[in-house]
């Protein structure tokens, strides 16, 4: 009989997980995604509806600083610096806040994104950049909360949030002259020491062409003036495998000085054993 009992506690239990019930929120999660010459922005944010309320000065009080949404941290991020208002934003993820007043909107970027709504205590010092626009008032009310990011330019765009009759935007510059004559320099002065080392390890990992693994870590070498341990190594097992063992031993006795002034103990462990092994050779 208790076997009986446990068995149909069990087909209870597991019913009332399946059979959770999920319904509609009622301010629905939104992601927005755009790309502004050649930075990425990212907006997160839950999307209240009005229903048939007052919405500010009533449901948000002008004068106090609101959630700029509903639930969890309205949150947006940028994969580069960008300018507000004269004022540097550093690239990252920010929690984006909002003191709606009738003439004037502060629009704040928070350092911490963890919060429910406002943090239980405000911090001043968490406010990475505040930034002041003037509403405009709309002549079709928007029943949902929308924020959006539009007038788009290779080198600006404008943050935008409508709600009921009111509209507030905010510019904001991104670096596109400057990420893209970086990138063509980068280019056009042809491949990195980085570049030839791992193009070298995927060679000699993947058994192609060691000849040219060879060239390709010896290029890195004389590229990079800091000459690494973990070059030496990758050539020492390179010369290794072109069965130059004599080569490899001398490489391999310089990557093991370097590691050791690093205090690199793997990379001392693998040279000590590799000098040992192919001195039996």
């Amino acid at each position: 009989m208790k076997n009986i009992l446990i068995a149909f506690a069990i087909i209870i239990a597991n019913f009332t997980i399946e059979a959770q019930v999920k319904t509609p929120q009622s301010s629905p999660r939104a992601i927005i995604s755009q790309t502004i010459g050649l930075t990425d922005v990212e907006i997160n944010y839950s999307r209240p509806s009005a229903r048939g309320r007052a919405v500010f000065g009533d449901l948000v009080p002008f004068g106090k600083v609101w959630r700029t949404g509903a639930n969890e941290n309205t949150t947006i991020s940028f994969s580069d610096d960008v300018i507000i208002d004269g004022k540097t934003l550093k690239k990252g993820k920010y929690a984006l806040y909002t003191n709606p007043k009738i003439e004037s909107w502060d629009i704040i970027f928070y350092k911490t994104t963890d919060n429910w709504g406002n943090p239980a205590e405000w911090n001043e010092a968490n406010v990475v950049l505040k930034a002041t626009v003037k509403p405009e008032t709309l002549t079709k009310k928007v029943e949902t909360f929308t924020l959006g990011i539009s007038n788009l330019d290779n080198n600006f765009a404008f943050l935008e949030l409508y709600w009921e009759n009111s509209y507030a935007a905010l510019k904001f510059e991104v670096p596109t002259q400057k990420t893209a004559t970086a990138n063509i320099e980068k280019a056009l002065a042809g491949p990195t020491a980085g570049d030839y080392f791992s193009a070298a390890q995927f060679l000699f990992q993947s058994n192609g062409d060691i000849t040219k693994a060879r060239t390709y870590v010896d290029k890195a070498l004389d590229m990079n003036q800091d000459k690494p341990f973990y070059y030496y190594r990758l050539k020492s097992l390179i010369q290794a495998k072109q069965g130059d063992k004599k080569g490899a031993i001398e490489t391999a006795k310089v990557s093991l000085a370097a590691a050791e002034i690093a205090k690199n103990q793997d990379y001392v462990k693998m040279n000590k054993e590799s000098i040992t092994e192919w001195s039996k050779k």
